[in-house]
């Protein structure tokens, strides 16, 4: 069974969303941000076992926005545009986004990568990498992000 938490609400509130029910994912997204500070808006596919670190506190995530499975996002992450492409970014599966990261535009995260905390993705990152400095630069490749100690 799972903990309710911030991705409760978030799961709620997409499945009513799909389900074309009004209103109500609109409220759920209010209670979200009122409980934990966090703009993950109910449009956000998320996948399964995803996690919002630290009950989700300052994240903002786009609306248009795609992140795939068991991605960790830490505390005050940002994914969003830079207003100059209608697209934005995914996050592909088993990726551990660090605390204060922004990942910005059209891009992707491969899977199984790591930004580290505070860095500022504005370019895509290939799978198996890991990532840190603003901007992101890539500081290893070729490991998996289950391989890193927990954080």
């Amino acid at each position: 069974m799972r903990r309710f938490g911030p991705m409760t609400l978030h799961v709620a509130a997409n499945r009513m969303y799909k389900l074309h029910i009004p209103w109500v994912p609109s409220l759920l997204d209010a209670l979200l941000f009122f409980l934990c500070g966090a703009r993950v808006p109910h449009q956000v596919e998320i996948g399964e076992n995803s996690i919002l670190g630290h009950g989700g506190n300052g994240i903002v995530i786009h609306p248009d926005a795609r992140i795939g499975r068991n991605v960790v996002i830490g505390q005050q992450v940002t994914i969003g545009g830079t207003g100059k492409s209608g697209r934005l970014s995914v996050i592909e599966d088993d990726v551990v986004l660090g605390v204060g990261c922004k990942i910005l535009g059209d891009l992707t995260v491969g899977h199984n990568s790591v930004v580290g905390a505070n860095a500022v993705v504005t370019k895509s990152v290939p799978p198996l990498c890991v990532v840190a400095g603003v901007p992101a630069r890539i500081l290893r490749e070729g490991v998996d992000a289950h391989d890193v100690e927990t954080w």
